[in-house]
């Protein structure tokens, strides 16, 4: 990070346990070497164990990795993040609108039986990402599941989650293959509305309404290459580096000189 993302960065972190009086001991690196680590790893696609030497041993890295995944801070981590975006850009903090898509990609060796499937589709053997994301393209929510999961029915758990943390949601745009029940049941169980842009009839390139900005978002995921496949034993890893992926759009994007008005 440069000196900028980390001054926007570091009021964001979640406080450590032990500063807060809840036991524990202070960690043995300090936080802007290990984000530093994992953003590069996330960044440039390398293995655990060929993290550099600049950084912090690997096993320490991979430790904070897996703490803040199944403690949740890489998530609200995030969640700060998405929240300064949308204040930076005049938007309330809660979305009222979002987009949902998924995205098959192929999976790794390492990736188990139980977590995969055969997307007949798009011809792909591996694991589905489904997400929303919000107007700005900032991701809201994200399941990682097999791919031969289908989805609308991944959509069902998926947009329920969204429902729950963004009260203020209203309105999603989907495609074609979010139709039959799910728009009805979204209606009636979460109050949601489900609004299909379907593709034109008109051959070539056609830029659709809406459904570019979570294309956008799926495109920025394969830039980084540690997603260019799905490299991990666990979908709650797929989840975190997804999020991880963002949070280097984010800093940036907050970190970037604004014009001045004069």
């Amino acid at each position: 990070m440069t000196d900028a993302e980390w001054a926007v960065v570091r009021p964001l972190l979640p406080v450590p346990g032990w500063l807060q009086g809840r036991g524990g001991q202070p960690e043995a690196y300090c936080h802007r070497a290990m984000l530093d680590a994992v953003r590069y790893l996330v960044d440039n696609g390398t293995k655990w164990r060929a993290v550099p030497a600049d950084f912090p041993p690997w096993d320490r890295v991979y430790a904070f990795f897996r703490r803040w995944r199944d403690h949740g801070l890489a998530t609200e981590f995030h969640d700060r993040l998405r929240g300064k975006v949308r204040q930076q850009a005049g938007r309330d903090l809660e979305p009222s609108a979002g987009v949902i898509d998924s995205q098959s990609v192929k999976a790794d060796a390492v990736v188990g039986a139980d977590s995969r499937g055969f997307d007949g589709g798009k011809l792909i053997n591996g694991r589905k990402r489904h997400a929303v994301v919000d107007t700005l393209g900032l991701l809201l929510a994200v399941q990682v599941t097999a791919a031969d999961t289908g989805d609308r029915a991944a959509a069902q758990t998926l947009l329920a989650r969204v429902v729950d943390a963004h009260h203020r949601l209203e309105l999603v745009w989907a495609d074609g293959g979010y139709t039959g029940s799910l728009i009805e049941y979204c209606l009636t169980a979460l109050t949601l509305v489900i609004a299909v842009v379907k593709r034109s009839e008109m051959r070539g390139f056609v830029v659709l309404p809406k459904r570019w900005i979570v294309e956008r978002f799926f495109a920025h995921l394969m830039r980084t290459r540690r997603l260019v496949r799905d490299f991990e034993r666990r979908t709650s890893s797929a989840e975190a580096m997804i999020y991880w992926s963002m949070t280097l759009l984010m800093t940036r994007r907050l970190a970037r000189p604004r014009p001045s008005r004069g």
